[in-house]
């Protein structure tokens, strides 16, 4: 398959999704948010988020190493670690600038960075040296630190995936078991605690690459009993609904996100089983086909990612300021409607402003999803 038949729908799909629910997740007074993955899951976007990214991850190195060389995989991500560390500092940039524009008028919303900015303003030297370090992640800049760690370990992951990933697997779980002491001792300033310990969250982006490596779903899914894995994937989704909407207290302490607890990668694992049965059977592509604006979110992922976290913020800081911070209805939806019409034109704008400086490239085929491996059987079995 060459061109445009390596396009999968369903990755780009559920990239513009899930940029889409981080948006609403990230708005206080959200009324789509008090429908979206973490109101009913222990987990929520941001294990998707990552999944899909050593998924594609995976997908674009093995392609290049065929396609070329290993070392000229080796060498892309290398760059792309380089391009992730760029997108941090873009980031934090704008989270200390929206911030600075909005403390005037917005002042006493929860979420505006303002102890960056105050710390910046007197000590910019140190501030600036302590981003540059990851040792100060403005609000919504913490994801992008671990992704970078994460390229640079691609080279050693992907020849692991594909010829031991028992090894692979065996010791990204020795790893993430001992994420909370290896988290304590992260750079950082004001003994403040990554909000992604990258040594936990390694888990979640190796078992993507394992997943587009080793065709586990297929041999799983097409067995005479793979639908028993399916009614207790069904089972573990409503159990875990149950627990968390009328068992657990309404606030978790922070470490159950930060170090990735257990009990979150066993239910998005099973949400992540039902999601690619209904890929098998081309339901999200139709829905994908039926929605092509939230596809072209998830090809310019990057791009969007980021100003999906000035969005988020402007419309939080404004909303939670306009109601005191109290619920309102009409105010919730119409912030939802402003912040998702807002996202989904950022692709169209960077198209627009790529072609105006002459910079626009027709974008690489992405990779596939993990809501697409049934479908690429037989080119999953060729990459090991």
């Amino acid at each position: 398959m060459q061109g445009k038949s390596h396009r999968l729908v369903e990755l780009d799909f559920f990239r513009g999704l899930v940029l889409l629910i981080i948006v609403v997740d990230h708005i206080g007074g959200s009324m789509l948010s008090r429908f979206t993955l973490h109101s009913f899951a222990l987990n929520d976007a941001a294990e998707v988020f990552v999944f899909l990214g050593g998924f594609a991850t995976a997908t674009a190195y093995v392609s290049l190493a065929e396609r070329r060389s290993e070392s000229a995989a080796r060498r892309r991500f290398l760059k792309r670690a380089f391009e992730l560390y760029r997108a941090f500092l873009v980031t934090a940039a704008l989270m200390l600038v929206a911030s600075f524009l909005l403390r005037p008028f917005f002042g006493h919303a929860p979420n505006l960075a303002l102890h960056d900015l105050d710390s910046l303003m007197s000590e910019p030297v140190a501030s600036i040296a302590q981003i540059l370090t990851f040792e100060r992640q403005p609000y919504l800049a913490a994801v992008l630190p671990m992704y970078a760690l994460f390229a640079l370990a691609v080279p050693l992951m992907l020849p692991l995936a594909r010829s031991k990933p028992w090894l692979l697997l065996g010791l990204s779980l020795a790893l993430w078991a001992f994420a909370p002491q290896i988290g304590e001792y992260m750079p950082s300033v004001d003994d403040n605690l990554w909000d992604f310990n990258p040594a936990a969250w390694q888990l979640m982006f190796v078992l993507g690459v394992l997943t587009r490596c080793q065709p586990i779903y297929q041999r799983v899914s097409t067995h005479r009993f793979g639908w028993i894995v399916s009614t207790g994937a069904v089972a573990l989704i409503a159990g875990m609904a149950y627990y968390k909407l009328l068992v657990l207290p309404p606030v978790l302490d922070s470490a159950f996100k930060r170090d990735l607890a257990g009990p979150r990668v066993v239910n998005f694992l099973a949400i992540a089983w039902i999601a690619t049965n209904f890929a098998r059977y081309g339901i999200v592509k139709e829905l994908a086909r039926r929605l092509p604006w939230v596809g072209a979110l998830g090809r310019d992922g990057m791009v969007s990612f980021v100003a999906g976290t000035v969005i988020s913020l402007v419309v939080d800081s404004i909303l939670f300021t306009l109601t005191d911070g109290l619920i309102n209805v009409p105010a919730g939806l119409a912030a939802d409607a402003i912040a998702i019409g807002a996202l989904l034109a950022v692709p169209r704008v960077h198209q627009s402003v790529a072609g105006w400086l002459g910079t626009h490239r027709p974008m690489p085929a992405p990779a596939a999803t993990p809501a697409t491996v049934a479908a690429a059987d037989t080119r999953a079995r060729g990459v090991r």
